[in-house]
């Protein structure tokens, strides 16, 4: 129950402070902090106000950011996965970000390795085929 409402929050707060209107809001909120300045004498009281109210903000926005961005991530992951599952590859894939980050670098140095030797293939046998098409054009001519 909590999860959800938290969830729900977390969304809507994410969704609400990535929009412009948010960023306008919070621009006039600091051009009338400042504007205000001189009313009250530029005072440590009025310097603590925007202090304290921005890491506040800040602070609790951290974690619904995060919040929001470890659900996105397991969401990726698990429709990867998903697309893992029911393809051609290998299905030793899925679950790799559980690993460790070296681990993943090997995983992924592999595939770089995998890559190039595919590439190399791909290349050779396109060179092969520009060859023979070469080579029986000529025989046609003579």
């Amino acid at each position: 129950m909590i999860e959800r409402v938290f969830t729900g929050i977390a969304n809507r707060v994410a969704h609400l402070a990535g929009l412009p209107p948010t960023f306008a809001i919070c621009l006039l909120i600091v051009v009338a902090w400042a504007a205000s300045g001189p009313i009250f004498g530029f005072s440590d009281t009025w310097q603590l106000v925007i202090n304290t109210g921005t890491t506040v903000i800040t602070f609790l926005m951290v974690f619904l950011i995060q919040n929001t961005q470890n659900r996105d991530g397991a969401a990726i992951q698990a429709k990867l996965d998903e697309l893992i599952r029911v393809s051609r590859a290998h299905n030793h894939f899925i679950g790799i970000e559980h690993l460790t980050e070296s681990e993943v670098e090997e995983i992924r140095a592999k595939c770089e390795a995998a890559a190039k030797r595919h590439d190399r293939k791909i290349a050779e046998a396109a060179k092969k085929a520009v060859a023979g098409k070469g080579s029986s054009k000529k025989k046609a001519a003579a």
